[in-house]
């Protein structure tokens, strides 16, 4: 595979998470398009790093520092929506705007 074919994948994967996180309501589903954008993100890096260093391993631990990071937040994401919902039923980011204190 090519760099360009990797690049084309990871934008495609960007569009979508984009598109998710702007259009949806749930926050489960905008969490959804936000891990989907920033997956396409790790994979061009990873894509540019293999092409350009293919040698060095500074761009694979930087990645999986990126992705467990990321596995981090959105656990910590999923666990704030949980509590959320358990407190007051609201899954909408609509009506999660409107808590205060």
């Amino acid at each position: 595979m090519t760099l360009q074919a990797f690049l084309v994948v990871a934008a495609a994967l960007v569009s979508v998470g984009l598109f998710g996180a702007l259009t949806q309501q749930s926050i489960v589903m905008v969490m959804m398009g936000l891990e989907l954008l920033l997956n396409g993100v790790i994979l061009a890096a990873a894509a540019f790093w293999y092409f350009l260093a293919p040698a060095g391993t500074e761009g694979q631990v930087l990645i999986v520092v990126v992705v467990t990071a990321m596995a981090i937040e959105m656990a910590a994401g999923f666990a704030v929506t949980t509590a959320i919902y358990r407190a007051k039923r609201i899954d909408m980011t609509d009506d999660a705007a409107e808590l205060r204190g």
